[in-house]
This record gives structure tokens, sequence and C-alpha cells, in this order.
């Protein structure tokens, strides 16, 4: 055979050697923790001079972990670690409807005060810390009578790290942008109240007091509180009206 055919032959082979090299030692620092979660990824140039390869094969390895669910792209910011277990969609289909909105709120009472309740029991000293600083972000805002829903969903995360509970923490980030319409429309419904917004930052001071002084109890029943709370002023206060089953297509 000749020297040109036995090279032309080698060089996909090789390729794919160099792909799956790259793919596997990335693959390996993110699920032994070299990376955070939502830590960016060195640029495509860094890596390729790192790993000594050429961009096409960073952009292929790169795509491998987009589909497995490792990290995910944002355009023009680069590649982020995905959190660990979470996967698009996780079963969670897109927001589509008032009702949909309500089904989420009943999964989340469901679910938020439990995970309050271990926060509790569980948290440490950096947990609070989390905790705190989305805490103070809402009570600048609060003063500034603003509502601040990235604050406000970074609070709610916070609580479910410090569970220590991985099935939490996955469940609280797959539902992050259903969390997120809910808490924008709550926001606007607590500017047209009187004092709504400061009510509300008194109802997330109490969770943070109860998981401070590790009191699961009182934890769990001000987190349902709360959550009952935003859901009936949403749906019964001037933001939306609470729908019938000929609604269950609105707000699309």
């Amino acid at each position: 055979m000749a020297p040109g055919t036995r090279t032309d032959r080698r060089t996909p082979r090789t390729r794919r050697n160099l792909g799956d090299m790259v793919f596997d030692r990335l693959m390996h620092a993110i699920k032994s923790g070299a990376y955070a979660a939502d830590e960016r990824l060195p640029t495509e140039f860094d890596l390729a001079a790192e790993f000594q390869v050429s961009r096409p094969v960073i952009r292929e390895a790169l795509k491998r972990l987009r589909d497995q669910g490792l990290i995910y792209s944002r355009r023009g910011a680069g590649s982020f670690v995905r959190q660990p277990g979470v996967r698009e969609p996780l079963g969670f289909g897109p927001l589509e409807s008032i009702a949909g909105l309500q089904r989420c709120y009943e999964f989340r009472l469901t679910l938020e005060p439990a995970v309050a309740a271990a926060a509790a029991e569980r948290r440490t000293e950096a947990n609070l810390a989390e905790i705190r600083a989305a805490l103070d972000i809402m009570r600048d805002a609060t003063a500034r009578k603003r509502h601040r829903e990235d604050a406000d969903f970074a609070f709610h995360g916070a609580i479910a790290r410090a569970s220590d509970n991985s099935y939490f923490t996955t469940a609280m980030e797959a539902l992050k942008e259903h969390i997120a319409v809910g808490m924008q429309f709550h926001g606007q419904s607590l500017k047209a109240t009187p004092d709504g917004l400061r009510h509300v930052f008194d109802e997330h001071r109490a969770i943070h007091d109860a998981i401070v002084d590790r009191d699961p109890a009182l934890a769990e029943t001000l987190m349902r509180r709360h959550l009952i709370g935003s859901r009936d002023r949403l749906f019964e206060g001037p933001g939306l009206t609470r729908p019938g089953p000929e609604d269950q297509n609105a707000a699309r």
C-alpha cells in the first residue's frame, strides 16, 4: 500500500483520538470538582494551547460535553460547567400557561419547606454567608423600592445548597426558569401593594433567622407560609387572576 494512502487513513483516526483525549480529560476534571458549578471554562484558544491540539479538536470535545449535559454555553461568553446532575430539560417542559405557573407553586410547596428544614439542620458558616449575601442584596433593593428576582432566586438556591442534598439542589436548578417567571410577576404585584416589598423581605429574613438558629420546624413553617403568601398575592392580587379550566392555554 502506498505511503500516502496509509497516511490518509491514519489522519482521521488520530484526530478522533485527540478529541477523545481532550473530552476524557475535561470530563474527568469536571466530575472530580476541578471546575465548580457555573464556572467558566478556559477559552478555546487557551484549551488548545493547554492540550497542544487544534481549535477544531477543542470544539469537538466541547460539543460532546454539551451533548452529555456536562457544560452549557452562553453566546459571546463561553462555556460553563453545569450543576452536577442537571440536564435540560430534566422532565420540565416550557412554562406556557398560568395553570402551569400554579402547578409550579404547588410543587414548590412540597419541596422548599423540606429544603428549609434540612438547611436549618445541616447549614455551615459558608452556607450562611451565601444566604446572607443574597438577603443583603434584597435589603438594599427593598430600600430602593425595587424587587430583585435574581437575588430572590439566589436566596432560595443558597438554602437548597445548605440542605446538603443534591436532589434538592438539582430540582431547584432545573426549576430556575419556571421560578423566575413567578418571581417576576410576584415582584410586579408587590409594587402595587403598600409595604409589599418590605413585608416579603421580612419573610425572607425570618427564614434566614430560623436557619441560623438551627430550628428546622420553624424554618419549614416559615418557608411554607412565604410560598403560600407569594402564590396568593400573585393569583388573587392585581397581578394575575386565578384561572379556570378554560384558561389552561392562557398567558402564552
